[in-house]
């Protein structure tokens, strides 16, 4: 569905600027890099939230789920890195995840202060639906891409994650 310009009423006197749509005047092409880095994230966010609705999961609950599912036994710090969140937010979507039956937490066998979290049975029949329906959002935004380009757009988001790390 496309959306249409609108304008912004202004002062007596003033001239009204229609708004562009997404992928038009500035937030098109002739865009900021960062704007539409920042647009096309957001644009992918809200098509996540509609998609996994249903299912009960946010999509930074669906990012930790999987981070759980690629790395078994991670304490929360190291996933609240891993999943791009602040401990805090990562603390709150545990304790959702795990009220919910889809992780569970059990004290490392070492260190006992430190909790391992991990995914559950029910947790992995969900991730499993969860990703069904994100890998059809990924497949439409690769849709017209080569493998070729596809993996030059890989390489320079992963390109610009490091150079933050790097910082």
């Amino acid at each position: 569905m496309r959306k249409t310009t609108r304008s912004i009423p202004k002062a007596e006197g003033e001239r009204n600027e229609p708004i562009p749509a997404p992928g038009e005047g500035k937030r098109g092409e002739a865009g900021h890099m960062g704007y539409l880095l920042r647009q096309a994230g957001a644009a992918q966010r809200l098509r996540m939230e509609r998609a996994l609705a249903d299912l009960g999961i946010t999509p930074p609950q669906f990012v930790v789920l999987t981070m759980l599912a690629a790395y078994p036994g991670i304490s929360g710090a190291d996933l609240a890195r891993l999943a791009v969140l602040t401990p805090q937010t990562v603390s709150v979507i545990v304790s959702n995840l795990e009220r919910g039956g889809a992780i569970e937490r059990r004290p490392h066998p070492v260190h006992g202060r430190i909790q391992q979290i991990g995914v559950t049975g029910a947790g992995e029949v969900l991730l499993k639906q969860c990703r069904s329906r994100v890998k059809k959002l990924e497949a439409r935004m690769i849709e017209g891409f080569t493998a070729d380009e596809e993996q030059v757009v890989r390489r320079w988001l992963a390109r610009l994650a490091r150079e933050d790390e790097a910082a």
